[in-house]
């Protein structure tokens, strides 16, 4: 058994045209959520071992505001996951998940919220900070490459509904 987070990024700030989508920063409520979930993860006694996330600012804001809150976790990002689809993300745990026993992949929708979907078996919304966490029938992380695996939805976590 292994356990999978997904997290979609914080709300990015849309503020600047001149800047590329991949280095828009986080706006304020993006920089309030990101800690709020690392507290989620915390209460939860879910923190992961690895975080595996796209290289996009707002994705290294996110995870920066996140560890802040939950402590030092081992964190890599990856010009793979930045608009990535959910077979591109799989892949990247397949071939960097290692040993770790909890994986977050930090990343962006589409991508992220169909992967979610998928997961769940159906349709789940993931708005900006949305973190689901799934128990996989794994052994090891090479097995996401091989397909769908069977998933338990455990938690769907969204700042709005948070208390």
């Amino acid at each position: 058994m292994r356990t999978l987070l997904l997290l979609r990024h914080a709300k990015s700030d849309w503020g600047d045209p001149g800047l590329s989508d991949h280095a828009r920063p986080l706006n304020a409520r993006g920089r309030r959520d990101a800690p709020r979930m690392g507290q989620v993860l915390v209460d939860a006694g879910a923190v992961p071992n690895r975080i595996l996330s796209s290289s996009a600012q707002r994705t290294r804001e996110t995870v920066a505001l996140l560890t802040e809150t939950c402590g030092e976790i081992e964190a890599a990002f990856f010009d793979d996951l930045y608009l990535a689809s959910p077979e591109t993300m799989a892949a990247v745990v397949s071939r960097r998940g290692g040993d770790a026993e909890s994986i977050m992949v930090v990343a962006h929708n589409p991508g992220i919220g169909d992967w979610v979907s998928a997961l769940a078996g159906s349709y789940e919304r993931m708005p900006t900070a949305a973190l689901a966490r799934f128990d996989l029938e794994i052994e090891d992380w090479a097995e996401l490459g091989r397909g769908l695996p069977k998933a338990t939805l455990v938690s769907l976590w969204r700042p709005k509904e948070l208390p």
